[in-house]
């Protein structure tokens, strides 16, 4: 342990407020890896109340790696309809192909092999080798860079940038509980050391934390920056219905249902009906209801009253409850 003061006071709260969730049942270490595999594809950019449902019924339905590198395609992005940023499902498979053909069906316990795995960055190989392979891995997500900031009281640009918070890391220390440390810490993150009121009066840390000592506990964020994008985007219906395509062309929503559209690129004059955020995507859209229809490859005709029984990504449903309103 590099601190011992952060590790046994962080551990030791873990063990008495720690969430019952899902994926930390007490199973074998096969389905423990396999849990964490799904559940960390699952939490990217995803809270955790909105992953537990998913999760419950993925496992059920798709209950090891065998059967999740052969489920049908259909089925696979069904069971992930509302959880978003459908490549994640789509490389969950793929990794799932690459553990069956290149690793004999065995999730590896390495770093560089975890990382050849479609869909596998730096952070999600760091949680996968902590939590399911107990190895001294710190996962840095926004829950632990949270704690990073405030105990070291980190506020400058230069402070708060990923390369740095990793090496400031180290003040977390290590413990031979690996698992059960990665998750205390992004535990902690999310329920104590919360983006805005921290439950200091709860924080086992205190002592030693210099935002605590300043009573200053506001955060530095890196802004996300969004893109703008123009698109026109074709509403056919007829019966109550309306036209959708195979999404071929564009790299997002990818081989998935959405209206026929088309990208302007720094168009001068653009009347948008329609905002959404995508990605990192500022999608400005303007809408075009149109009589003639033109020929599409893999079109298909929606019922706007039957839309959940649909497998869509939740950018149509957006644009078909902003259709219906208006």
């Amino acid at each position: 342990m590099r601190n011992p003061f952060v590790t046994k006071n962080i551990l030791k709260w873990y063990d008495l407020n720690k969430r019952s969730l899902p994926w930390r049942k007490n199973v074998s270490k096969e389905k423990r890896q396999y849990n964490t595999l799904i559940s960390e594809f699952m939490l990217q950019q995803t809270q955790v109340a909105t992953v537990i449902p998913y999760f419950n019924k993925f496992v059920k339905e798709i209950p090891n790696i065998k059967k999740l590198a052969s489920v049908d395609n259909k089925k696979l992005i069904k069971l992930w309809e509302g959880l978003g940023y459908y490549s994640r499902a789509r490389n969950l498979k793929k990794a799932a192909q690459s553990v069956i053909k290149n690793f004999n069906g065995v999730i590896p316990d390495n770093f560089d092999d975890l990382k050849s795995l479609s869909g596998i960055g730096d952070y999600t190989a760091n949680a996968i080798l902590a939590i399911a392979f107990n190895k001294p891995y710190i996962p840095l997500d926004g829950n632990v860079e949270r704690i990073i900031k405030r105990y070291l009281y980190l506020k400058k640009e230069k402070e708060i940038q990923k390369e740095n918070l990793i090496e400031k890391k180290s003040i977390l220390g290590f413990s031979n509980r690996s698992s059960d440390y990665a998750q205390a810490l992004m535990e902690f993150g999310a329920l104590v050391c919360k983006p805005t009121n921290p439950l200091c009066c709860q924080c086992p840390i205190t002592k030693k934390c210099k935002s605590f000592k300043k009573k200053d506990f506001n955060l530095t964020k890196n802004s996300k920056k969004y893109k703008d994008k123009y698109f026109l985007l074709k509403v056919y219906k007829k019966d109550q219905k309306y036209l959708l395509i195979k999404n071929t062309k564009f790299n997002f929503l990818k081989n998935l249902r959405i209206f026929p559209m088309k990208e302007l690129h720094n168009p001068k004059k653009f009347n948008k009906s329609l905002n959404i955020k995508l990605s990192n995507m500022n999608m400005n859209i303007k809408i075009l209801h149109l009589k003639n229809i033109n020929k599409y490859s893999s079109s298909t005709w929606i019922d706007q009253r039957k839309i959940n029984n649909y497998m869509l990504p939740t950018f149509t449903k957006k644009v078909v409850k902003y259709l219906e309103k208006n």
